[in-house]
């Protein structure tokens, strides 16, 4: 059986990075565990239907429960919350707090990490690219662990207790890559005459993917089920907003694929890889 460890920042980037290609790997056999570093509760009330008395109160506990339904939707076998709390943006008062994740000891948030990676010993890790267009502390933090853990995680000399080493084969980040972006927005276009995507388009560099290495995964078949994990997050996902404008039938025949860097590699890696898996021994 092969094993994926997916490592997330907040309650519903499970759902909005990746999940349609973890919910085909489960579909296929593979078992899934998701790591959330935070509980989100920096976050704001983004659908105003949920925007009513008591949910900004209770907002940590509901965006568990929000957590949960995503994570069973998607098919995760376990959920891991690691408990620290949303850092917010630089220059918040939740950024300055001590339990703040960016601001925790990060040698206790390594080992914490290794010893899951050694437990679980995953074929393949899901982080975070480098964030560059959206630098909240927590993703970049996750970033920076994504990288450090596979390589601490099969360091022998690196926390003996925390478990026997393991050496995860691959490491990749998913990403809305420049090809995709263009193409849904094209298509948009072609269909509608409007795109949701028009001020990410503005923004962008075109040549910004270049001498990435990317892997497209066909998500054909669970499109539909990362978008039912997404709406999950009612207090995040607005279900009439930006993350639904593009028809799931659009999607499939225009782009029907998440596209996902390659960090890093312990295996050979073909220029045309399909599979997050190729090259990868079962062991």
């Amino acid at each position: 059986m092969f094993r994926l460890l997916a490592l997330h920042a907040h309650p519903d980037d499970e759902s909005s990075k990746g999940a349609a290609t973890v919910a085909k790997y489960i579909d296929d056999g593979v078992r899934a565990v998701l790591v959330t570093a935070t509980g989100g509760e920096a976050g704001d009330i983004l659908n105003p239907a949920m925007d009513k008395p008591g949910v900004k109160k209770n907002l940590p506990e509901i965006r568990r429960q929000e957590l949960a339904e995503a994570a069973a939707i998607i098919g995760y076998e376990e959920v891991i919350l690691l408990g620290y709390r949303d850092s917010g943006m630089p220059d918040t008062e939740d950024n300055a707090r001590a339990d703040a994740f960016t601001n925790v000891d990060e040698a206790e948030v390594l080992a914490r990490l290794v010893e899951i990676v050694r437990r679980e010993r995953p074929h393949v890790l899901l982080g975070y690219d480098s964030h560059e267009r959206y630098p909240h502390p927590d993703h970049l933090a996750i970033h920076r662990y994504g990288v450090d853990v596979f390589t601490a995680a099969a360091d022998p000399s690196f926390g003996p207790e925390l478990g026997e080493p393991w050496a995860v084969k691959k490491l990749y980040a998913p990403m809305f890559s420049v090809a995709r972006l263009t193409a849904l927005h094209e298509a948009m276009l072609t269909r509608t005459g409007e795109s949701p995507f028009a001020d990410w388009m503005e923004r962008m560099d075109p040549v910004a993917d270049i001498g990435k290495r990317v892997t497209s995964v066909d998500v054909s078949a669970t499109l539909s089920r990362g978008r039912d994990a997404l709406r999950a997050h009612r207090t995040q996902v607005d279900p009439d907003g930006f993350w639904f404008h593009v028809p799931v039938d659009l999607v499939v025949d225009t782009y029907p694929y998440e596209d996902f860097e390659l960090l890093a590699t312990r295996v050979t890696v073909e220029p045309d890889e399909k599979n997050l898996f190729d090259g990868i021994a079962v062991g």
